[in-house]
């Protein structure tokens, strides 16, 4: 079952596939799932209807594989059924808008979970062109999107120019004007995506800029542009712009998100189907409505299929759900590839990990924190608040082990440190783990006995912390003193940049060594939330000594992990060029609820990446997310008590 790169999946395997051959059937799923992925995933740009379109993508696909005709004409067909999906979309969210414009608006916003520019950047460890334009594909409008998500595979091999031309019903000589018009788009806001980012930035640009929110779109890519083409200061941004086809070349595609595993889902299902003389289309019951998997029917991604999956992030703004389905009748060459499309989609509620997340998390409560300072609202993030005491509600079960492991080599770092709450036996537990230094999310450490070979970082959690009696008990501690905790999020110190920056003088005035405010994500992102503080602090002389990141990962296999968290750091650097302070990171997966990777995949994580931050010159301090664990559930700590490290905990201990 050969394939060739250029024109898609080999004929044969597609009629076998046609067939009902179910290994053939699960070898075309697989290979045509990251050409639909990528094709949604950068038209939507990481909506949150992503896996929605994705998913009725796959229905339609199974349910017209027998009609297909021509087997070599594939790529071409499901590219088609892919934009036509993309369209259905925008068509039911256009329609709809006017009766749930409240909800619109909400669901109009990116998941950062899914973000495709920052994905690209992130997983593909893009050179400073190449960043630059995947960042500028967030200035285009809905229809320049949609025709960059088939031009750039076009340019990265994995189309050519016929399947593009179809899948828009256009020739391939207005294809060929309409990619002209898209790519001068492109070039404009690869000059925006400059100019915002320049060290200095022109002061008239910085101007035109104050009441822009931050959000890449097509009507301040006009202004900013306009600015651009006439400035002086400004009209050397394209000087040195290298060909987008020559930068594009080569570029492999976005990897699928690991809980859309095709083999893992078909193993999973291929018990459940039942066999009959007619083919019946599945129809899928939820919320929302009624889903028919007809590919010729017009239902987008906004519609029935949202009751398969439903997204727990950061912001709780989708909720959990589960697949609610009435039992398909299936036969002949069907069977096998309905089931495997239901399951496909709903993969990401009923398997492994998921998109990795370095802008993206939504992490579980720790165990408890005492402070005196007021308690916001409860969060889904892992920062604690400066008060609360809850418990992690994870979504499996903990396996025990039923051996005492081996002593550990306790080593030291000066890197190494450890976010740190109360619980039984914690100064214990915090003198065994290793750590040279440790915080608690507040200016003080109740209940926790500094060890002798460590120090005590504090943090000024947020806008009610900015007190006299906080800012005096930061300036009685060490040298070093801890910005805003995720003031991005709404559950956590919730702050706009502005009201950051009103309070940062007196944050300054402590005199100590002062990190940035902590961002939940997207701290590389050009006019995200820390990108607008450090340039409304340049503008203003204020002082940031170095930048504060936390960072949670859904990929559970250490090296793609490792190599995610590293990607990141090093883009945060070549933004600010600033040492850099990650304050909480470990491996969780918050794409459905919050999943743990086993504790042995923990502990290889620990070692792994411990390794890669100590490379990494510009990395100053790291502190793992966390070190107390509860015994009976799964979590990421390092110590269940005083004197029991977990596997990753032993890992921690012995990392240097």
């Amino acid at each position: 079952m050969t394939e060739n790169h250029r024109s898609g999946p080999d004929p044969g395997v597609v009629t076998a596939a046609r067939a009902g051959d179910s290994a053939a059937l699960e070898h075309l799923v697989t290979a045509c799932l990251p050409l639909v992925y990528n094709i949604v995933g950068r038209a939507l740009n990481g909506h949150a209807d992503v896996d929605d379109v994705v998913q009725e993508t796959l229905l339609r696909m199974v349910r017209g594989l027998e009609k297909l005709r021509d087997p070599s004409a594939f790529r071409s067909w499901l590219v088609a059924i892919t934009i036509r999906q993309v369209r259905n979309r925008e068509q039911s969210r256009a329609t709809d808008r006017d009766r749930r414009a409240r909800l619109d608006d909400a669901e109009a916003i990116t998941d950062p979970a899914l973000d495709f520019a920052g994905l690209t950047i992130l997983r593909l460890g893009l050179t400073e062109q190449r960043r630059e334009v995947a960042e500028a594909t967030r200035w285009l409008d809905a229809d320049d999107q949609e025709l960059l998500s088939l031009w750039w595979l076009e340019e990265t091999g994995d189309l050519e120019r016929a399947d593009l031309a179809g899948a828009l019903g256009l020739s391939d000589r207005h294809a060929a004007v309409r990619v002209q018009r898209m790519k001068k788009q492109m070039e404009v806001s690869r000059c925006v995506v400059r100019g915002l980012g320049a060290e200095p930035r022109c002061a008239e640009l910085d101007e035109i800029a104050e009441p822009w929110d931050g959000t890449p779109s097509p009507l301040w890519r006009k202004r900013f542009g306009r600015h651009i083409r006439g400035c002086g200061v400004c009209a050397g941004l394209e000087r040195g712009l290298l060909p987008m086809d020559r930068l594009l070349s080569g570029l492999p595609l976005v990897a699928v998100p690991a809980g859309l595993d095709p083999a893992r889902v078909l193993a999973h299902v291929t018990a459940h189907h039942v066999t009959a003389p007619h083919v019946t289309a599945p129809h899928v019951s939820g919320a929302h409505g009624t889903v028919s998997a007809d590919p010729g029917s017009g239902g987008g991604g906004g519609g029935g299929g949202r009751a398969l999956r439903r997204r727990h992030g950061r912001a709780g703004r989708r909720v959990g759900s589960r697949l609610v389905g009435k039992q398909a009748v299936v036969g002949g060459s069907a069977a096998v590839a309905v089931v495997a499309a239901v399951a496909l989609v709903a993969a990401r509620m009923t398997a492994g990990p998921s998109v990795p997340a370095a802008e993206t998390h939504a992490p579980p409560t720790p165990v408890a924190v005492t402070s005196p300072s007021p308690s916001p609202t409860h969060s889904a993030s892992p920062s604690p608040s400066p008060s609360r005491s809850a418990s992690p509600k994870p979504s499996v079960k903990a396996t025990p082990s039923k051996h005492t492991a081996a002593p550990v080599q306790v080593a030291s770092g000066a890197k190494k440190g450890v976010g740190v709450w109360s619980f039984n036996g914690v100064s214990q537990a915090l003198a065994a783990s290793g750590a040279s230094w440790y915080y608690t999310w507040n200016t003080q450490h109740q209940g926790v006995t500094t060890p002798s070979s460590a120090s005590f970082v504090p943090m000024i959690w947020g806008a009610a912390s900015v007190t006299d009696a906080s800012l005096a008990q930061a300036r009685a501690e060490g040298p070093y003193l801890l910005g805003f905790n995720e003031p991005d999020m709404a559950q956590q110190s919730n702050m706009t940049v502005d009201q950051a920056l009103g309070l940062w003088p007196r944050l300054m005035a402590a005199g100590k060594v002062l990190g940035s405010p902590a961002v939940a994500y997207g701290g590389d992102t050009a006019g995200g939330w820390l990108d607008r503080f450090m340039s409304g602090a340049k503008a203003k002389g204020y002082r940031v000594d170095f930048i504060t990141l936390h960072w949670y990962g859904g990929d559970f296999r250490t090296p793609q992990a490792v190599q995610q968290l590293t990607s990141y750091l090093s883009a945060v650097y070549a933004r600010y060029h600033k040492p850099i302070w990650l304050t909480e990171y470990a491996l969780i997966d918050f794409s459905q609820g919050t999943r743990f990777p086993s504790a042995q995949q923990q502990a290889d994580f620990v070692t792994a990446s411990t390794k890669a931050l100590d490379a990494l010159p510009y990395v100053q301090r790291y502190a793992w997310f966390g070190l107390g664990a509860d015994p009976a559930k799964p979590s990421s700590g390092l110590f269940t008590s005083g004197t029991a490290a977990t596997a990753a905990g032993r890992a921690f201990q012995a990392a240097r």
